[in-house]
């Protein structure tokens, strides 16, 4: 990032999620669309969004070849509305959706950004969640995956990667701005959402968004949501009530960002190290 850049205008849906059902999700989301006013520059989702965190791929997974990345007209339906979505506010928008690759029919939570000129840009979940056995039925994203975005460089990250800060770990050498966590995590266990966020946003020396779904799922597990935008510093800029449908809006500053990383350079401070690829 450099000086001069406008500030970034975020708006996180924090919603409740219709159960492996994609085409009532569309219209749920479109609704909410509908109602969110003002121009914001990015719109992100909650993972899994066209299904809820479901485990039966094989039922709800969208068809998805990587050659299709130019070719509009053969996008499905959760990938078309996204790009709908992004033209209509003039915003790039982020979520995640099950999905099946085409070219060796495997199975992956992708996250997807998409902008307004049709750009597609996509993170594979690394950090599969076994305790639910994500693990056995989804393969596991190898790279990270940063954005460029009106100035901003965007992070993209899901859920369970937010246990796991290696990964996310930023540098003084090619930093990035802000990291987003689309997340279904459980009531049972918000405490760590939160705590996890501020700690991401700290150590990263960045912004941190982290947007949770409400309701409970279709194997009974509740969620309350709490999303948020944790602040370089650590405190919260914004925060969505518990269990309740609602958009989280604020604007994130460039220029707090550049002083605080000027005035106190806690990366360049940070160690060295590589991420060797999984096998």
């Amino acid at each position: 990032m450099k000086r001069g850049i406008t500030d970034l205008r975020v708006a996180a849906l924090q919603t409740a999620l219709n159960w492996e059902d994609a085409e009532a999700n569309i219209k749920h989301i479109q609704h909410h669309i509908s109602l969110q006013e003002g121009e914001v520059d990015l719109i992100v989702l909650p993972e899994m969004w066209s299904s809820g965190f479901s485990m039966r791929p094989e039922h709800v997974a969208m068809v998805w070849d990587d050659a299709w990345i130019d070719q509009t007209d053969r996008w499905p339906e959760p990938l078309k509305a996204m790009r709908r979505w992004s033209q209509e506010k003039n915003a790039a928008i982020v979520g995640s959706i099950s999905c099946r690759i085409k070219s060796d029919d495997r199975f992956v939570n992708r996250c997807f950004f998409v902008s307004p000129t049709q750009d597609l840009e996509w993170y594979d979940k690394r950090h599969l969640f076994g305790f639910a056995g994500e693990d056995k039925v989804y393969t596991a994203g190898k790279t990270s995956t940063s954005i460029a975005w009106r100035g901003w460089t965007l992070h993209l990250q899901v859920c369970y990667d937010l246990r796991f800060p290696v990964f996310s770990r930023n540098t003084a050498a090619n930093p990035y701005d802000v990291v987003i966590y689309v997340a279904n995590w459980p009531a049972a266990r918000v405490h760590a959402w939160q705590a996890l966020l501020q700690a991401r946003a700290i150590e990263n020396q960045c912004y941190a968004i982290g947007v949770n779904r409400v309701g409970a799922d279709g194997n009974g597990i509740e969620h309350n949501g709490l999303s948020q935008v944790i602040h370089p510093k650590g405190h919260a800029l914004a925060l969505a009530p518990s269990n309740e449908s609602t958009w989280l809006n604020t604007t994130l500053s460039a220029n707090e960002l550049l002083d605080f990383r000027s005035k106190f350079p806690v990366l360049e401070d940070g160690d060295s190290f590589e991420i060797k690829q999984r096998r």
